[in-house]
């Protein structure tokens, strides 16, 4: 007798990770399918997260829009507002002194340090290394305690307005920030090192992840996950909003592209961004007072449209604004960095195991709290109908 020919039928296991999930420190839902240990396939479902901002902006005035586009993301607050503030100086045809423009730039790099050493930290916890994540946190405080000297609070800045900011600084506080920023930067370089030199770190990040120069810019991702992937994107150098075009810099890109390089792109970022504010606060111009009067801002906009844009921590963050004149906003439509990064993500984990893909997921920076479902208006037969993210993402609505 012949041998018997046997069949081989794959066995894919499902694997739910979320919407609530100890890796995840937001509510988002990672559907992947697994052969044994090896991730074949991931779908990404949000939604989880959606509070109505956007509708929320059109029944509320313009100034106190500032408040509430600040509070999409309790991380990345200054630079959302910062961003709406933009969009509305363009509408009005206003523009800050260069005092106003410094300290505007301080403010959001002071986000940048925390929200990367953040990310960090939490990469070091999702490895296991649980002191790393305890020390790094515990550094942080520095730029926290630097945020709260600038803008009177540690988290939700509301520091952006219209013409200006709210808040100057005198000599004292000046000298106070440099020292800050001084003693923190040793720190960030000893992370640094840790994250090139330590065997356990080398091994889960390297060569996992991986996204080629080609797909970064095929899947349109953006911020550190792109420059991680040696694409050179950057708004900050691209459209040299408020102070960015007068304050020495560096695009920083790694040509790796994997979990690795990514997260070494917001170590040297934040080196970057120390910089940055020890030479923005030596050099603050003297040009005027960097807080307007808001009894002399307009009540009422023109009519037209305005379109800003801010990099982000996570990368680029666009605002377009509407008005048909009057107090409030015809329209405020907001697209987040984590809108690109984390939809088209599916794309890196095929071919990992599961246990890198909290891994990479949190190579991302995902920032839930920006994506939503949206409604889509269909023009022609008047009806509203809900569209799923991924699907838009295809194009498929």
């Amino acid at each position: 007798m012949g041998a018997k020919k046997v069949i081989e039928v794959p066995y894919v296991v499902e694997l739910p990770v979320g919407p609530q999930h100890p890796a995840l420190h937001e509510p988002l839902l990672l559907k992947a399918y697994a052969e044994g240990e090896e991730i074949v396939k991931v779908e990404i479902n949000t939604g989880y997260n959606h509070r109505g901002i956007e509708k929320l902006a059109e029944r509320n005035n313009f100034y106190r829009n500032i408040f509430i586009c600040g509070r999409v993301c309790g991380i990345c607050n200054t630079v959302h507002a910062n961003c709406y503030t933009r969009a509305l100086e363009y509408l009005l045809g206003v523009e800050p002194n260069n005092r106003a423009k410094y300290l505007r730039v301080v403010a959001m790099e002071f986000e940048r340090i925390h929200s990367h050493m953040l990310i960090n930290a939490i990469m070091a916890e999702i490895l296991g290394f649980d002191s790393l994540f305890m020390n790094m946190m515990l550094d942080r405080e520095r730029i926290m305690k630097a945020k709260e000297i600038l803008t009177g609070n540690r988290v939700i800045g509301d520091y952006m307005m219209v013409g200006g900011v709210r808040r100057d600084v005198d000599e004292v506080k000046r000298d106070k920030l440099i020292k800050l920023l001084k003693q923190l930067r040793p720190r960030v370089e000893y992370y640094k090192k840790l994250f090139i030199e330590d065997e356990t770190i080398l091994k889960r990040l390297v060569d996992t992840g991986l996204l080629s120069r080609v797909n970064a810019t095929k899947y349109s991702f953006v911020g550190p996950v792109a420059r991680g992937s040696n694409v050179r994107i950057d708004v900050r150098a691209s459209d040299k909003y408020d102070a960015y075009g007068d304050i020495p810099w560096n695009v920083i890109t790694y040509k790796e592209g994997d979990s690795w390089a990514r997260m070494m792109v917001r170590w040297d970022e934040t080196l970057e961004a120390i910089d940055m504010c020890i030479y923005a606060l030596e050099h603050l111009p003297s040009d005027g007072n960097p807080v307007p009067d808001e009894r002399r801002l307009p009540r009422k906009f023109p009519e037209g449209e305005s379109y800003a844009r801010v990099e982000a921590q996570r990368g680029e963050l666009t605002y377009y604004v509407m008005s048909t004149g009057g107090v409030n906003p015809y329209r405020v439509k907001i697209r987040t960095p984590s809108f690109l990064n984390v939809i088209h993500s599916a794309i890196l984990y095929p071919g990992y195991s599961i246990a890198d893909l909290p891994v990479i997921f949190v190579s991302l920076d995902p920032c839930i709290a920006c994506m939503e479902r949206v409604a889509v208006v269909d023009v022609d037969e008047g009806r509203r109908r809900l569209v799923r993210l991924k699907d838009l993402a295809k194009g498929v609505y």
